[in-house]
């Protein structure tokens, strides 16, 4: 199997010989948790007045429910660019944001959203806003959970259409965020009911966005963590590395829980098995936080990570 050594392309090479840190520390997670967001890493500390020389610590001071101890090896936590993990003075476990692997970097700041609104929908790339703000685009199954995580992220109920149906979403929604980015919900894949034709037409217009849209900053890739792995998620993860697409995995679902007599594995359980049967295909780990939109983890968390791509985009 072909490894992607350029996947995904905002992450820097370690010098990890030069570099006294342990091999692993451990990681807290919750897959069901009803602490707001300002209890446990307040974006509000996160703005315009943070210089590149600000140290980024995340307070643990609360306990958090059910939480679940998972070990993550240094090689596997997504490092941003022009970020120092050897720093002594803010302990590399205290700049991991909770439910992920990603280390907080000098870059994640503004991550406060304050004003949301549904601006096109768009059949053809061509057709979608021409105005160069940098944007984030939403992909996952048809039933992952998409849109539910969008209106979750913005803190509106109804921002993006959600149904019953899966496949509900049939074109490339824009929303702009503070009139400065995007967050852009894209169709569905994989549902079985949709007519082929249009399953194909979806699937070739997503793709070609992905490939020809200059100012995406990021494709978060939805996967259901209250199921075990698909293969067409594995096969999309795939597909996105091999064309160099800087990707995010968004695990959904994350407070639903599966009867263990019916052969079901908690969200942690499932996420570490995903995590397994990528790791053939990617030499660098993507970067991946836990969510549920009914709960709301991982919200945040998702808006400051967006934050410090969009910023380090932005300079760069």
């Amino acid at each position: 199997m072909m490894l992607l050594n350029h996947f995904p392309r905002l992450i820097s090479p370690l010098n990890l010989a030069k570099t006294r840190l342990p091999n692993t520390f451990t990681l807290f997670c919750t897959s069901k948790s009803s602490v707001s967001f300002s209890e446990s890493v307040s974006i509000s500390n996160f703005s315009t007045e943070i210089s590149e020389d600000t140290q980024i610590i995340i307070p643990d001071d609360l306990v958090y429910p059910e939480e679940t101890q998972i070990e993550i090896p240094i090689e596997k936590l997504f490092i941003p660019p022009e970020t120092d993990i050897s720093s002594e003075s803010a302990p590399l476990s205290k700049r991991v944001l909770r439910g992920s692997n990603i280390v907080l970097s000098k870059y994640a700041r503004d991550a406060q959203v304050s004003q949301a609104e549904f601006v096109k929908s768009s059949v053809t790339t061509e057709d979608c806003p021409s105005d160069g703000l940098p944007e984030f685009a939403l992909v996952g199954r048809s039933n992952v959970g998409k849109s539910s995580l969008v209106n979750s992220i913005v803190r509106r109920k109804k921002l993006a259409l959600t149904s019953k149906k899966p496949g509900k979403t049939q074109c490339i929604n824009h929303f702009r965020i503070n009139d400065s980015w995007f967050l852009v919900d894209l169709p569905g894949y994989g549902f079985a009911n949709a007519p082929h034709e249009v399953r194909t037409d979806w699937s070739k217009f997503t793709k070609d966005y992905f490939l020809n849209r200059s100012t995406l900053v990021s494709v978060f890739l939805l996967i259901d963590a209250s199921i075990p792995a698909k293969k067409i998620d594995l096969e999309y993860a795939s597909w996105l590395g091999q064309n160099q697409i800087p990707m995010t995995l968004i695990f959904t679902k994350c407070d639903k829980r599966k009867k263990k007599r019916h052969g079901g594995k908690r969200a942690e359980e499932n996420v570490e098995d995903f995590q397994d049967l990528i790791r053939e295909y990617f030499q660098s780990a993507p970067p991946w936080i836990m969510t549920s939109s009914v709960t709301n983890q991982g919200r945040d968390e998702m808006l400051l990570h967006m934050a410090q791509l969009r910023n380090y985009w932005l300079k760069h």
